[in-house]
């Protein structure tokens, strides 16, 4: 996903628990792709981000994540 400059120097290493895009219209897919590259790559959450993610995903129903599993 394409952002500004400005929007990726905010975003650093922050995960959705301390970071969402600006445009809140682009929330329910930065967080499908988000679940998704965590997914594909086995990677951890800790219990704040899985909290945060939770909660997102309940605010998106219509939002479905698909990924392929890492080689």
């Amino acid at each position: 996903m394409a952002v500004s400059a400005a929007a990726h120097r905010s975003k650093a290493d922050q995960d959705p628990a301390q970071w969402l895009p600006p445009n809140t219209k682009a929330t329910c897919r930065y967080t499908v792709e988000w679940t998704a590259v965590k997914l594909r790559w086995s990677l951890t959450a800790d219990t704040e981000e899985r909290r945060s993610l939770t909660r997102l995903a309940e605010a998106c129903p219509d939002a479905t994540v698909t990924y392929t599993p890492a080689p």
